[in-house]
């Protein structure tokens, strides 16, 4: 959360809730990893919580170095791969598939060079004003394109999927993207993952119409089933 700690905590709490909500939804396997998508960003979100309490004392050098690392990760690492991984999972469509496919290739290079920048590069957290500025000394030259190699990756596995309602999951992210980059470009990262983490809370009534009149079955692993 980009906000203030109870926020940040508020937040957490809520979509820790919708999160094992949307799991009790889970009627095979390869739902699961779409179905965790609000409990990651519980996470997420709660390292933000502990980053704002820590930022505030000076002493605390550990937990905000922590925390700032933590919270980075699950932002530039985890999600490009996470996010096309969990929608291919769920997807019935061969062609489709194919698309999600390419696109998950994608984030997992993505999630490689961003594992490798955080981990040889230097990350820092400040606050300044009422947001959660990340200082991160990546390389500039890949910059761009790897930014908008992260967009197609975090963003348009939305659009390719053909499970019902998951336009409103697609539409409001790339929204909330824009939003961001115009409103508050200093403080993207944090900002973009509580418009996000909110917008994931919509995974519960996807999963809840996905299987309306679905039935427990006993599917193969999602990971086999993701690269069939």
């Amino acid at each position: 959360m980009c906000f203030s700690a109870s926020a940040s905590f508020g937040a957490g709490a809520i979509l820790s809730a919708i999160g094992v909500a949307s799991i009790k939804q889970v009627r095979s396997s390869t739902q699961l990893p779409f179905a965790t998508i609000p409990l990651i960003f519980a996470v997420q979100q709660l390292t933000e919580g502990f980053l704002w309490l820590a930022l505030r004392e000076p002493s605390d050098i550990i937990i905000q170095s922590m925390t700032a690392y933590i919270f980075i990760f699950f932002a530039q690492v985890v999600w490009p791969t996470w996010v096309p991984f969990s929608i291919l999972n769920i997807e019935q469509n061969e062609k489709r598939r194919k698309g999600l496919k390419v696109l998950l290739g994608i984030g997992l290079a993505v999630s490689l060079y961003l594992a490798y920048c955080l981990s040889a590069y230097h990350v820092q957290a400040n606050i300044a004003g009422k947001h959660i500025s990340y200082m991160q000394n990546y390389p500039p030259a890949p910059g761009i394109f790897v930014g908008i190699l992260y967009i197609l990756a975090t963003v348009s596995p939305q659009f390719f999927s053909s499970v019902k309602r998951m336009w409103i999951l697609s539409w409001s992210i790339l929204v909330s993207y824009i939003m961001t980059w115009v409103f508050y470009e200093d403080y993207i990262v944090s900002v973009w993952c509580f418009f996000a983490s909110i917008i994931s809370i919509s995974v519960y009534f996807i999963m809840r119409g996905m299987n309306k009149n679905a039935h427990p079955v006993n599917n193969p692993d999602a990971i086999n089933h993701a690269f069939r």
